[in-house]
């Protein structure tokens, strides 16, 4: 059976929706996320459709090495994954129009 191969955006754009359900889990981290992004709770859902926002989720998880291992075991990937998707969606050529 073949294997259907998935879009790499597509794909980072879901490990970015899994880091902000991980950080909403842990008060403490959603708490300073929060406070840096300056996003309000009520708005946290609605800005999960920026592409611009799922980059800085991924930042501010890469950015503390505690976070990365705490989110690379809850989502069980290597932090390499991580970032990888974190350099997929902060690639400006995925959005270019092909002719």
């Amino acid at each position: 059976m073949k294997k259907r191969s998935q879009n790499p955006r597509e794909v980072a754009e879901i490990v970015a929706v899994q880091a902000l359900s991980f950080l909403a889990g842990e008060p403490e981290r959603i708490g300073r996320f929060l406070a840096e992004t300056g996003i309000g709770p009520e708005t946290l859902r609605s800005s999960a459709a920026d592409p611009n926002f799922l980059v800085s989720v991924l930042d501010f998880v890469l950015r503390d090495e505690e976070t990365v291992k705490a989110f690379a075991a809850h989502s069980k990937l290597h932090p390499t994954n991580i970032m990888a998707a974190r350099q997929v969606l902060g690639d400006r050529q995925w959005e270019r129009d092909v002719p």
